[in-house]
């Protein structure tokens, strides 16, 4: 197999990716596999160190660290014009505490086993998605790979990255977060516009959009999702009876959650998202806390190589 460029988050799984880098390095060693490595230092530098390293001549990114560093070096991937980015493999050794795009794929969490994956070299292209939205600094827009979260998914997400910031985190992190966001989230109404038609409008309490199945370390949001079909799945929770949500919270694990009347799910290419006040929905994607409505939605069919199990 080529040689390939190994990213490493040292702060994923509350610094496990510092912690247990000795190990993973004599996992690669073991696998007779040929890397160069380097270390992140701050938010964005995942998306920075794919780039140069496909400058350098690499097809071959693995990402040693969790979901969000995943969504960066899928960002590198995308935003760079020196090669076709389905040319590029992407593979993942699960540092973090969530794993969701791996949970998608059976990416093993032991180590060797994940390098050995590698090694042997499976692929799959599955879509990529782009989301548009708005931050103090005016339009953005951002890649990912999983899933985009809205409304009280998108506040329970950013106070698990607050609690990550701070050394803490994890799946128990988002499920203490999945009740104290009770608490604070207040209902916010939208317009729901899919592929140019009006599907919803009215007061929502939580909205996915997304090309996998999982996300908050294993609830299943989006049971339907075919990661290369060239549609994103969606999940709309409409307005409901807070206690209602707390009971029904078991059945986000198995997907079985989209059998109450609140919930409306659809597909499509194009999702356009109009909040009212404007912009007081809350956007994540891939867990990484971003901005806020409106935001508009984009397929993008088999951009993504992935080394899967």
């Amino acid at each position: 197999m080529e040689a390939c460029y190994v990213v490493v988050n040292p702060n994923s799984g509350r610094r496990k990716g510092e912690k247990d880098w000795n190990l993973i390095n004599q996992c690669f060693k073991q696998a007779d596999l040929s890397f160069e490595h380097a270390f992140t230092t701050g938010p964005g530098h995942a998306n920075e160190l794919t780039i140069q390293a496909i400058k350098k001549g690499y097809k071959t990114i693995v990402v040693a660290g969790g979901d969000g560093t995943l969504n960066e070096a899928i960002n590198g991937i995308l935003n760079q014009s020196e090669i076709p980015s389905d040319q590029i493999k992407i593979g993942m050794i699960p540092v973090g505490t969530g794993n969701d795009w791996g949970r998608m794929y059976s990416i093993p969490t032991d180590y060797q086993q994940a390098i050995d994956l590698i090694k042997k070299g499976n692929t799959f292209v599955q879509d990529a998605g782009r989301v548009e939205y708005h931050s103090k600094d005016g339009l953005e827009s951002r890649y990912f790979v999983n899933m985009a979260g809205m409304g009280y998914d998108a506040l329970v997400a950013k106070k698990t990255n607050l609690m990550k910031a701070k050394g803490g985190g994890g799946s128990f992190a988002y499920l203490i977060n999945l009740f104290l966001g009770l608490i604070q989230y207040k209902f916010t109404a939208l317009e729901l516009k899919i592929d140019g038609l009006e599907k919803f409008s009215g007061k929502i309490f939580s909205m996915s959009v997304g090309i996998c199945k999982y996300n908050g370390g294993g609830m299943m949001q989006l049971p339907f999702a075919q990661p290369d079909n060239g549609e994103f799945d969606v999940t709309l929770i409409k307005k409901a009876n807070k206690l209602k949500v707390i009971t029904n919270i078991k059945n986000l694990y198995d997907g079985s959650f989209v059998k109450i009347p609140e919930v409306e799910t659809f597909t499509g290419k194009e999702i356009e998202l109009i909040s009212k006040p404007k912009h007081s929905i809350y956007l994540e994607a891939d867990g990484e806390s971003l901005g806020f409505s409106p935001l508009k939605f984009k397929i993008l069919p088999k951009r993504i190589r992935l080394i899967c199990g």
